[in-house]
């Protein structure tokens, strides 16, 4: 018998998931027959087949079970969650105000907990995936609370983990350099990224398909065995002496 991933029947929620890295996420879990509710402040121009939408402000703990509980009523049960929204600015640390950097920390770590806390709720037995970036698991220049709040996000993976196994796995995926529509800009033009790739040995950047099938495989019935795991989806690493280059 061939080795298969059907999630028919299974519901995820996907947080950022209509553009970018979450939309790669977004249209391979729905190649794998789920059901996908995809929550950003905006309705996508070409939502697919399969997948609707919610409004919602993750970094807000009420709009956070507002949004579980109507996943549930829209579709009878939650059973994948993936914490994709994030992201942040390129300033100094020197430069960043305390108030900018409390909203990057809220977005990229605190609303993976609160979410979570809401899905571990109405769960019976699920799996939550953590979208994070190599900028926490090595200096983050540039980014600084970026790459804290990342670093954060794989322990309370590890914690979370541990807290509610075994009827809930919970797993991260630390990307590395995606090739996402605003991929070429981020790194000063198409010679910029260029030189970005040509450091990575795989010989290119992640497509955002590459992240969704790393939160495919968590999210299904082969990773059963899989929990408080940090699956990193880099390429095989980047050039330490050109950080000043890969940012995040």
């Amino acid at each position: 018998m061939a080795i298969t991933i059907d999630l028919d029947g299974r519901v995820a929620l996907v947080t950022g998931g209509g553009r970018g890295v979450g939309r790669g996420i977004t249209d391979r879990l729905l190649a794998a027959g789920a059901t996908v509710a995809v929550v950003g402040r905006s309705t996508p121009e070409d939502l697919p087949p399969g997948a609707t939408h919610h409004a919602a402000d993750v970094r807000d703990p009420d709009a956070c079970a507002a949004l579980v509980d109507e996943v549930v009523a829209a579709h009878g049960r939650l059973d994948v969650l993936v914490n994709n929204a994030g992201g942040s600015p390129s300033v100094a640390a020197a430069d960043a105000s305390p108030r900018f950097s409390a909203k990057i920390v809220e977005l990229n770590l605190m609303a993976a907990l609160h979410l979570s806390r809401e899905a571990h709720r109405v769960m019976d037995e699920g799996a939550i995936v953590n979208v994070t970036s190599l900028s926490g698991l090595r200096p983050s220049p540039g980014t600084a609370a970026y790459g804290a709040a990342k670093a954060g996000l794989v322990n309370l993976t590890q914690t979370l983990a541990m807290e509610w196994a075994p009827a809930v796995r919970v797993n991260a995926v630390s990307a590395g350099a995606v090739r996402t529509e605003v991929f070429d800009d981020y790194y000063g033009g198409p010679e910029g990224a260029a030189a970005l790739e040509a450091t990575i040995p795989a010989g290119r950047a992640a497509t955002p398909a590459d992240v969704g099938d790393a939160v495919v495989f968590l999210a299904s019935p082969l990773a059963a065995y899989v929990t408080g795991a940090n699956l990193v989806v880099h390429g095989g690493g980047e050039a330490l002496a050109l950080h000043g280059l890969l940012g995040h």
